[in-house]
């Protein structure tokens, strides 16, 4: 049927079993096949097939019931200090009543009145620095997330919580834990990361319980060491309420597309739990090997923004055609995800995929122009050992870095633009790759 745009003001004549019935609200897009979705006036949707409609009648505009901003309450000047930085994400979605659709538009200030615990744990400062899904974050806005850290800790906050979407969480929460610790100080406060899975419109949302794990390890957690913990993400530990985990910034990967307990450590466990009963938040620190604590850094090192990184992965489809693009492109660097061990397809020896021998002999071409060369392990985990086979030795012949690392994919991509940034070119990357800069390559766990 000829159904108005979304966000119309509709009367609407439906005939029921119960009989005829009007509503008047706002146009819908369908909740399902053949049916008409609209908002009534009081903010309830209500869905009937369309067979069941009798007329369409387009009027003027009408009110939503939506309920009203509040003024925040003053908060308790007793409490620690704590910065609030919204860069986006399901955590800060709510519902738009002209569509329906769950958006990110939820400001800052909202988020408080949202989660009336955080007040008790927490003074509360948000800053928006903008309404983003994380799909669209870039290096630009990492630096941005680092400068706004940097100027919460010089206003006294003694720890930041990140809201941001779960998508690319893991690679921001790397860039943190770099721009911070990556030089081998670490900083001023505690930084954590977190999002959530399912929005806050929905019964099992997950949005509260993060965040008020977030505030509590931010506000009450242990003065960072630069080693691990220079900034965390913390979510939820199982599909339950309860427990959220407290995982390695520089060290963890989203493992699941839906589920609550998204986020994993690689190759390295926990720092922490944020155990919840209903009587407040507590830290339950996990075993692990306490580490010294680093000089204090000043501020945080900046990307650079110029650098650009080609991502390829080594599978049948991986062409040399792939790796000239990059070379002609200006990349400055290529980042192989690498099959189990770490390698690539180079070598022919069936002698009937010349392909494979024109990619090896580009990559060294690559690599002897001081083009910058790396693989990380395309599994979940493990370490990158181009020892065990002679494909792996040759390819660290022709200039391929990586031997060794047990950095995740995620946080090598964050590195590589870390080291990169720091200036000094293939040399630098090549001297740094293997070094344990933050956490993101512990040797100890190495098989």
């Amino acid at each position: 049927m000829d159904w108005p745009e979304p966000g119309t003001s509709v009367k609407v004549v439906v005939k029921t079993w119960s009989g005829i019935a009007e509503h008047e609200g706002l146009s819908l897009p369908s909740a399902g096949p053949n049916l008409v979705t609209m908002k009534l006036a009081n903010g309830y949707n209500v869905s009937y097939p369309e067979s069941y409609i009798e007329s369409v009648e387009l009027i003027e505009d009408i009110q939503i019931v939506v309920e009203e901003e509040t003024q925040p309450s003053p908060q308790d000047e007793s409490l620690p200090l704590v910065h609030l930085i919204h860069t986006g994400g399901t955590i800060a979605s709510k519902v738009d009543y002209a569509t329906g659709a769950v958006t990110a538009r939820f400001e800052p200030h909202e988020l408080l009145d949202a989660v009336p615990e955080l007040r008790s744990i927490a003074r509360i400062r948000a800053i928006k620095l903008g309404n983003m899904w994380s799909d669209d974050i870039r290096p630009r806005h990492w630096n941005r997330m680092l400068q706004a850290t940097s100027e919460a800790f010089s206003e006294g906050a003694v720890g930041v919580v990140i809201t941001h979407g779960t998508d690319t969480l893991h690679l921001s929460s790397a860039a943190m834990a770099y721009g911070w610790a990556g030089n081998g100080g670490r900083p001023p406060g505690r930084i954590a990361l977190t999002g959530s899975q399912r929005s806050p419109d929905r019964g099992s949302s997950d949005a509260a319980e993060n965040l008020i794990a977030a505030v509590h390890w931010a506000a009450n957690g242990p003065n960072p060491t630069g080693y691990r913990d220079s900034s965390v993400v913390i979510l939820h530990d199982s599909s339950s309420d309860g427990k959220c985990a407290v995982l390695p910034g520089v060290s963890c990967r989203k493992y699941h597309s839906s589920r609550r307990d998204a986020f994993r450590a690689i190759n390295q466990g926990p720092i922490a739990y944020i155990l919840n009963d209903g009587n407040g938040p507590s830290i339950e620190m996990a075993e692990h090997e306490p580490a010294d604590a680093r000089v204090e850094a000043i501020s945080p090192m900046l990307f650079d923004e110029k650098i650009r990184i080609a991502q390829l992965i080594a599978d049948p489809h991986l062409h040399p055609d792939q790796v000239r693009v990059t070379m002609d492109g200006g990349f400055d660097a290529i980042l192989f995800h690498g099959t189990g061990l770490g390698h690539l397809p180079l070598m022919d020896p069936q002698e009937d995929s010349p392909e494979n021998t024109r990619l090896r002999l580009m990559i060294q071409e690559f690599c002897e122009s001081e083009g910058v060369a790396v693989v990380v392990a395309n599994t979940i985990e493990g370490p990158i050992n181009l020892n065990v086979y002679a494909k792996g030795r040759e390819q660290q012949e022709i200039g391929i870095i990586g031997h060794g690392s047990m950095c995740p994919p995620s946080s090598g991509l964050v590195k590589l633009h870390h080291l990169l940034s720091r200036g000094g070119g293939r040399e630098m990357v090549k001297s740094g790759w293997s070094e344990d800069l933050c956490g993101e390559n512990p040797h100890d766990s190495r098989e």
